[in-house]
Parts: C-alpha cells; sequence; structure tokens
C-alpha cells in the first residue's frame, strides 16, 4: 500500500439539530432509535420493549413514518421459522442519512474536507467528471444546466442536502469548467458514507454517483462524532507515479461500534456528486 499524499482532510465547517424532513414528516434520533431496536429485536414489540414505549404507539410511528419515506420495516408472519421484523433496505439508508447529517451537527470542531487535483474529462450541465488520482469522480461546478436531468436527484435536493451548509449550487466556487481544465475536488467528510466492503452498496439502489473502496488507516475519535481516515489506493493510469490518497468521512461514534470499524478494515464509499465541489486550480 503506498502512502498518502498530501492532498487530503482539509478544515471546513458545519453544525447545527439533526432531523430529516420528507413531506412534512420529521425524523429525528427518537426514530433512528426506534428503527435500531426493530433491527436489534427482529420485532416491533421487542423494540417497543426495549424503549419502554407501547407496541400501538411504536407501530402508529412506523406507520407515519413509511407514509412519507416508504416502506421501513418488513414484517414476516408466524411459520417455521417464526414470525417478526426486518428493517428494508431503505431504512438503512434513512439511518445512513440521519448518521451523516448528525456527525455535522454533532461535532464542535470543523468538518475535514478531501481535496483532489484532477482534470476535466467530460461536462454535462452543472455536473463534470474529473479525472483523479483515484479513478473518475463527478462533482458540481458553476456551469448552468443545459439537462433538468443533469443532477443526480430529481431535484438536486435530499432531505440531508445542506447539512454541512452548502445547496446544491454551491459548487460555483470556481465558475464554469471545461474539457481539459485543472480542477480541485473538494469532499466534505460529512457527505461521504462509510458501509462494510462485504456489503457495498448496489449502484442501481442509490443517486450517489462517486464510490470508492478503500482500508481504514486510523480512527480520530470523539465523544460524538469521529473522523475515519481511508486510505484509496490510486488506478493504474498509464505508469503515472500517484501515491494512495486519504479520504476523511465524519460518523458517529455508534455507527463506528454498529460497523466494528478499526484500523486496516476494508471499506466502501460513496458520496453524491452534489455533494463535491469543483474549483478551477490557480495557475
Amino acid at each position: 500500500m503506498g502512502e498518502p499524499t498530501d492532498s487530503g482532510p482539509a478544515p471546513a465547517a458545519g453544525r447545527g439539530r439533526a432531523a430529516l424532513i420528507e413531506d412534512g414528516v420529521e425524523f429525528d434520533g427518537r426514530d433512528a432509535a426506534l428503527l435500531r431496536a426493530v433491527d436489534a429485536a427482529g420485532s416491533v414489540a421487542g423494540a417497543a420493549s426495549e424503549l419502554g414505549r407501547s407496541r400501538a404507539r411504536a407501530l402508529t410511528r412506523i406507520e407515519t413514518l413509511e407514509d412519507a419515506y416508504g416502506t421501513l420495516v418488513e414484517r414476516r408472519r408466524g411459520g417455521e421459522g417464526g414470525g417478526g421484523s426486518r428493517l428494508a433496505a431503505s431504512a438503512r439508508d434513512l439511518l445512513d442519512r440521519y448518521d451523516r447529517l448528525q456527525a455535522v451537527l454533532a461535532a464542535t470542531a470543523s468538518v475535514p474536507e478531501t481535496v483532489l487535483d484532477g482534470t476535466v474529462a467530460a461536462v454535462d450541465g452543472e455536473l463534470a467528471v474529473v479525472d483523479t488520482p483515484v479513478g473518475e469522480l463527478s462533482g458540481l461546478h458553476g456551469g448552468t444546466v443545459d439537462d433538468e436531468d443533469a443532477d443526480d436527484g430529481a431535484d438536486g435536493r435530499d432531505a440531508d442536502d445542506g447539512a454541512d451548509g452548502r445547496d446544491a449550487d454551491d459548487g460555483a466556487d470556481g465558475g464554469a469548467v471545461a474539457v481539459g481544465d485543472a480542477v480541485q475536488v473538494r469532499i466534505g467528510a460529512d457527505a461521504v458514507t462509510v458501509n462494510d466492503a462485504a456489503n457495498a452498496v448496489d449502484p442501481d439502489a442509490t443517486s450517489a454517483r462517486n464510490r470508492l473502496a478503500g482500508r481504514v488507516s486510523r480512527i480520530d475519535s470523539g465523544e460524538t462524532v469521529s473522523t475515519v481516515r481511508i486510505v484509496v489506493e490510486p488506478v493504474d493510469r498509464g505508469g503515472t507515479d500517484d501515491a494512495a490518497v486519504e479520504v476523511a468521512a465524519l460518523i458517529t461514534a455508534e455507527s463506528i461500534d454498529r460497523l466494528g470499524l478499526a484500523p486496516g478494515d476494508p471499506v466502501s464509499l460513496r458520496w453524491k456528486a452534489t455533494a463535491t465541489r469543483l474549483v478551477a486550480q490557480v495557475e
């Protein structure tokens, strides 16, 4: 494994209160605790008992959340293996989004930012593809949108977009770019989702356009939020002597325990193009 380059996490900023809102329904810490309890207990009744809530209220809350966020809990009727409940993939994605938002808003220190040098390979509206030492990455630049579908999402916004203080159009820092331009790719640590390498996310199940694989190099632990440093090996670019790159991700201590992360562990990373800013390099 190569040594990380100096291009790596740099400081940025962001903090506030953790809550996601979809169709007027707020998803907060109590809801996250309920879903995690269902996952651990294998049933809504068991989750409610563990949390000291009534089963009826837990079911009502899950139904309210599902009206806004889609199916979150899959129920199984009794049979040879017995009945019970388990989290749907959409629930785990929702918890990941909440964890990222909570990590940003709970952090008392500045949010690290990974900075990579690259060259613009293609431009599509306000998005551009950049050739970097770790492969092609997509991000926002300062151009105008030529195609309504140029963004990852239908409207370029999710409930957690802007958690780091940047809206979808905040990539305009360096103005429009063109193919061949030298740019910096800036990735906020709060935007990066870390997954166990054995449970890599299906590209068709997420709008996150940027995906990398790497190994945990170290974990800077905090009381509530920790910074995980992941070393990503360079791709083979025709004999170029690129060094490994270190990417930073902010996640809660609870998530680190849930994933069982430790230095040396292989992980997969993903983040949205709309959370990636492209800034023109100054000669």
